[in-house]
């Protein structure tokens, strides 16, 4: 009994080891397959860039009044208000497009001998803006530029310079990563082409954000640039896109 218990423990100890070494071949192959498949790619970068022209405009100016009471303050500023009114209506802007903050209000407190304020009251500052926000982007930025003509009448009146937006931004975005797609897609074919290989399936693809910047401008952020400055603007999609080699 004990002879052929070791005729077979040797028996199968010849059998593990041509099994094992297939069972090791096949592993090493499969990472050996593994580590081919991954290099057998093409990362690229795909980009489009636009120039587009701002089609709103939103413009902000403020007017104060100061006075030792509050109630003359008040009527100082009001009055202000019906002349900003009156001046931006004249200039043909729509009495529905002004729309005129809530007051904001200063106290200022006398100085004592030592320099430190005292609990009483040397009078009042009030402020207010009023905001347009229109399509008519050349009257508005050319208002922007006037409206201190308002100091002449006795309006202490500060402009503010104007916001510029474009409202289709969101349609433009898809056509650009469109664009950006495309010629990530040609510049991953042009590489293959040149290395005598060609681009299999797409493997990943990441979007990059998008840099609205002044026109002719090379500023750019990691999270991305929104001008509101100019009227011209450059806008660029970038795209990040892998594919197979074959």
């Amino acid at each position: 009994m004990n002879g052929e218990r070791s005729v077979r423990g040797g028996l199968l100890a010849a059998l593990a080891l041509p099994l094992a070494l297939v069972v090791a071949a096949l592993v090493i192959a499969g990472a050996a397959t593994h580590i081919a498949d991954s290099r057998a790619a093409v990362t690229v970068t795909g980009s489009a860039k636009r120039q587009i022209r701002s089609d709103m405009v939103i413009w902000r100016g403020t007017f104060s009044a100061q006075a030792p009471g509050l109630s003359d303050a008040y009527a100082d500023l009001a009055r202000q208000m019906n002349q900003v009114r009156v001046y931006l209506i004249g200039k043909g802007v729509s009495d529905s497009a002004l729309v005129f903050t809530a007051i904001n209000t200063r106290t200022f407190f006398v100085i004592g001998p030592r320099g430190n304020e005292t609990s009483a009251i040397s009078g009042y500052r009030l402020s207010q803006t009023v905001e347009v926000r229109s399509r008519d982007v050349e009257r508005i930025t050319l208002l922007a530029r006037e409206a201190t003509e308002l100091i002449q009448n006795g309006v202490a009146f500060e402009s503010n310079p104007p916001e510029y937006l474009y409202t289709k931004l969101a349609d433009l975005k898809v056509e650009m990563l469109a664009d950006a797609t495309r010629d990530a897609k040609a510049r991953a074919q042009e590489m293959a082409k040149n290395s005598g290989a060609q681009i299999g399936k797409l493997r990943g693809a990441r979007m990059g954000v998008f840099q609205i910047t002044p026109a002719f401008s090379n500023q750019v952020a990691d999270y991305g640039f929104n001008d509101t400055s100019s009227l011209l603007k450059d806008i660029t999609a970038v795209v990040s896109m892998s594919f197979e080699i074959r």
